[in-house]
């Protein structure tokens, strides 16, 4: 999956909730760097996020669905509120992926820092 597109997703889930959180543009643009992307690409993703064209993008390769997941978790707690629409939005991604729930449980946990006994 291509840098650009795996931004459009997370800025998509950044503005499900109808705003873009201080806390979620820096996360933003801090996954800009990091995939090696300029600020022009970060404003490409915005531009694709608001129009009419706006759709997630999904790998079909595990390794990337993970990452793309373990990402759109992180964006989704970036502002601290999970609205309904990220949350379906997160799963309709894990539904179409064909992600187990113990694979996303999983995933959640090791974000979040809990470990089950």
């Amino acid at each position: 999956m291509q840098h650009l597109d795996h931004l459009k997703n997370l800025v998509i889930m950044a503005s499900a909730d109808g705003a873009l959180s201080e806390s979620e543009i820096s996360l933003l643009v801090d996954r800009c760097s990091e995939m090696g992307l300029h600020e022009s690409d970060l404003g490409k993703a915005v531009a694709y996020a608001l129009s009419d064209e706006a759709a997630l993008k999904l790998p079909t390769v595990k390794e990337e669905q993970i990452a793309m997941m373990s990402d759109l978790i992180r964006i989704m707690a970036a502002d601290g509120k999970l609205s309904e629409v990220e949350k379906r939005l997160f799963a309709l991604a894990a539904a179409k992926m064909g992600l187990e729930r113990d694979e996303i449980d999983g995933l959640i946990d090791r974000l979040v820092g809990k470990h089950k006994s």
